[in-house]
C-alpha cells in the first residue's frame, strides 16, 4: 500500500458540527489535507468564519447553516452541497449534544426528543439523502461516542442516541456497500473539546477520568483527524460497517 492511498485530495467533504471540537479539527484536517469542505452547523456567521479560514489553506469551502434535527435543513444542506460542487464524496455525521439529567425521572420530554433528533434521526436522514449524490468510492463516517457502550444514568438518552447510530451505521453499511459507498463509525473516547470541559463537574474529575486512560492523557481534538482520513481513503477501501473506537486505551 502506497502512501497514495490514504489521499483524499479534491474530495468534497460535508461535516457538520463543523466550527467547533472534533468537527472544526476534522474540517481543517481535510483541508490540510487536500479536500473541500463543507462547513455545516447551527450557527451561520460561525461557518463563514471557519471557511474562510479553510480558504486560506486552498480549500473551496462552502458555508452552509443547518441544524440536523430538522429534515428541511437537511435536505437544504445537500442540495447545497450538490449546487456547489455536483457531488458528495464524504459525509461526516459529527453534530451531536449531550444533555445530561441527574435521574431518569428527571428526561423531560424536550430533552429526549432534541437529543434523539440531532444525534439520530438527523444523522440517519443526511445519510440517505446524501448516498443519492454519492459515486462508488465515497464514504460516511458517523461520530459515536464511549457512552454507547458504557453507559450511565447521567447520560442515558445521549447513550441511547448513539447506540441507535451504531446500529443505524451497521444497517446503512450493509444497504449501501453495494453501491460501493462505505459506511462507519468513529467510537470516541475523551477528547479535550468545550463540551468535555463544560461536562465536568470540577477539575477533580480530570484525574477521575485520566484514571481510566491507559496512554494516560486526554487527546487533543486533532487527533481524531487521521483516522477520519483513513476511514475515507482508498486505504480504507474493504472497511464497511466498522466501529471503530479512538480512547487511548
Amino acid at each position: 500500500m502506497s502512501a497514495a492511498s490514504f489521499d483524499v485530495t479534491g474530495k468534497v467533504v460535508v461535516i457538520t458540527g463543523a466550527t467547533k471540537g472534533l468537527g472544526r479539527a476534522m474540517a481543517f484536517g481535510f483541508a490540510e489535507a487536500g479536500a473541500d469542505v463543507v462547513v455545516a452547523s447551527r450557527d451561520l456567521s460561525a461557518c463563514q468564519a471557519v471557511a474562510e479560514d479553510l480558504r486560506g489553506l486552498g480549500s473551496h469551502a462552502l458555508a452552509v447553516k443547518c441544524h440536523v434535527g430538522d429534515w428541511d435543513q437537511c435536505e437544504a444542506l445537500i442540495a447545497a452541497t450538490v449546487d456547489e460542487f455536483g457531488r458528495i464524496d464524504v459525509l461526516i455525521n459529527n453534530a451531536g449534544i449531550a444533555p445530561v439529567a441527574r435521574s431518569l425521572k428527571d428526561v423531560t420530554s424536550t430533552l429526549f426528543d432534541k437529543t434523539i433528533e440531532v444525534n439520530l434521526r438527523g444523522p440517519l436522514r443526511l445519510t440517505a439523502l446524501a448516498a443519492e449524490h454519492m459515486g462508488r468510492g465515497s464514504a460516511i463516517i458517523n461520530i459515536s461516542s464511549k457512552a454507547a457502550l458504557h453507559p450511565s444514568p447521567l447520560t442515558v438518552v445521549y447513550a441511547a442516541a448513539k447506540a441507535g447510530q451504531n446500529a443505524m451505521t451497521i444497517a446503512a453499511a450493509q444497504e449501501l456497500g453495494p453501491r460501493g459507498i462505505r459506511v462507519n463509525g468513529i467510537v470516541c473516547g475523551t477528547f479535550e473539546t468545550e463540551s468535555f470541559r463544560n461536562a465536568l463537574p470540577d477539575v477533580s474529575w480530570q484525574d477521575t477520568v485520566l484514571s481510566r486512560i491507559a496512554l494516560g492523557r486526554i487527546a487533543g481534538a486533532d487527533e481524531i483527524v487521521g483516522t477520519a482520513i483513513f476511514l475515507t481513503s482508498d486505504a480504507a477501501a474493504y472497511v464497511n460497517g466498522a466501529l471503530i473506537t479512538v480512547d487511548g486505551g
